[in-house]
């Protein structure tokens, strides 16, 4: 089920010499920029993270793994809304010549950590981890949408990826600051290797080398360059799915085709500015979906079948928070307002988060509260380095006297005893996103949910 709304446009409904006409045209581009959006965001990360050794967020070539033996900082910027929890492992796969191997070390039963492994259409179309595969370890090969070799014997599973290229995020459990040397150690077991060099067999011959273009800018995002970025991507993302075949098809008659340039100028002008509209209503399109949920997310990512061919959503999530993870194992509900409805702002005003006693949020990891400035949803900068507050922090934090906890949310100390539960704010607009991994039954059905944010007064 392909979940598109064609709009049409006022110009002249008589076909143009390129055999389509404006009306045409312009739902047909909404319906790409809505599918591409994924796309075209997921590459910009690829390539800081995997092509352009320049880039200072630059994690190393496909087909290896880099650990971060830290948590995220406002220093990293390479995409929105990061988590500061669990120190994270990068990889990129290329799986154009061969599947890659991932291996993964026997850690500790209470130690979470998951490997989510994303194709170009974002879906989150396989885990590694703590829920899905345990804690025992195991070697897990990633395989390419036309690959038809025989696995080896001591393959724990194989995962089949839609796209040739893959981006890998890992993240495993910091319980302390005093735990870093045990999460290095488990870092140092993670291995992305091709599956020739995992067989000890001989290398197969390599892919194409790759003429790998600048991601466009935020100002191109809603022009035509953007088809341009995204018919280089379609040819990695072959054959198409069978239920997008029409979909695909209809994507060529407005020039995007896969691994073609997309010359705008095939076409008339007044094709062309219905275009450019096509852009314009998938962006209103996103931005109305995005309105609309309230900051709840968690059906926002996922497998295909899951979300069931739902772009818009998948076009949504993309731009609330790239790269999080299906509902299954982690919850990201998004606040962005307090219980009487206004937005969040450190510069008019301070706020508190309360779970009552025997309401802590029902997971089988853990939980935590994260501070994100806005409109650039980073992490934000404060005196004591603080951008999140978690449930390992129990230990550290101040109850209050009836076993509750109340978390402070404010640009300026609290002081005295509440210091402890202090999460500092940015004098200025600002976001909160709660992150539950690993939830229980009763937060995925709704039993439990999250407590309002109140303004003090």
């Amino acid at each position: 089920m392909i979940l598109f709304t064609a709009m049409g446009c006022n110009n002249a409904k008589k076909p143009t010499e390129g055999g389509i006409s404006p009306t045409e045209a312009q739902s047909i581009a909404k319906d790409a920029y809505v599918y591409g959006v994924p796309m075209v965001a997921q590459y910009k990360t690829m390539y800081a993270f995997s092509v352009d050794k320049g880039n200072p967020q630059y994690k190393g070539p496909f087909n290896s793994i880099l650990n971060i033996a830290r948590v995220f900082t406002p220093a990293d910027t390479a995409f929105v809304t990061p988590n500061s929890d669990t120190p994270y492992s990068f990889g990129g796969l290329d799986l154009r010549a061969e599947p890659v191997v991932i291996t993964i070390p026997k850690m500790e039963k209470n130690r979470y950590f998951v490997f989510q492994l994303l194709d170009l259409y974002t879906f989150n179309f396989a885990y590694i981890g703590s829920r899905t595969t345990g804690n025992d370890g195991g070697t897990y090969l990633i395989a390419g949408p036309e690959w038809k070799g025989e696995v080896p014997k001591n393959i724990t599973r194989t995962f089949n990826a839609e796209t040739e290229f893959v981006s890998v995020v890992g993240r495993t459990q910091l319980f302390n600051p005093a735990d870093l040397p045990n999460v290095k150690k488990i870092q140092a077991g993670y291995k992305i290797e091709p599956l020739h060099e995992f067989a000890h067999t001989a290398p197969p011959a390599p892919a194409p080398p790759i003429d790998w273009p600048k991601p466009i800018s935020q100002a191109e995002q809603t022009s035509l360059a953007f088809f341009n970025q995204m018919a280089f991507l379609l040819q990695f993302c072959v054959p198409p799915h069978p239920s997008e075949t029409a979909l695909r098809q209809s994507f060529t008659k407005i020039g995007i085709a896969p691994g073609k340039p997309f010359d705008a100028s095939a076409f008339s002008p007044d094709v062309q500015t219905a275009m450019k509209a096509g852009i314009e209503d998938g962006q209103k399109a996103i931005d109305a979906s995005r309105a609309a949920t309230g900051g709840k997310t968690d059906t926002l990512f996922g497998t295909r079948e899951y979300l069931k061919n739902n772009f818009l959503a998948r076009a949504t999530g993309t731009q609330m928070g790239i790269g999080a993870n299906s509902r299954d194992e982690a919850l990201y509900p998004i606040l962005d307002k307090d219980a009487d409805g206004q937005p969040f702002d450190g510069s008019k005003g301070n706020y508190t988060l309360h779970f009552a006693k025997g309401q802590f949020p029902p997971v089988n990891a853990f939980w935590s509260l994260t501070m994100y400035n806005l409109p650039s949803q980073l992490l934000v900068q404060n005196p004591i380095n603080r951008y999140l507050i978690n449930s390992p922090m129990l230990p550290q934090l101040k109850l209050d006297p009836d076993g509750g906890l109340t978390i402070y949310i404010q640009a300026d100390s609290p002081g005295g005893a509440k210091q402890a539960n202090w999460l500092p704010a940015p004098k200025g607009p600002f976001m909160l996103t709660i992150r539950y991994y690993w939830p229980k039954p009763e937060l995925l059905n709704g039993d439990w949910t999250s407590p309002s944010v109140q303004r003090v007064q």
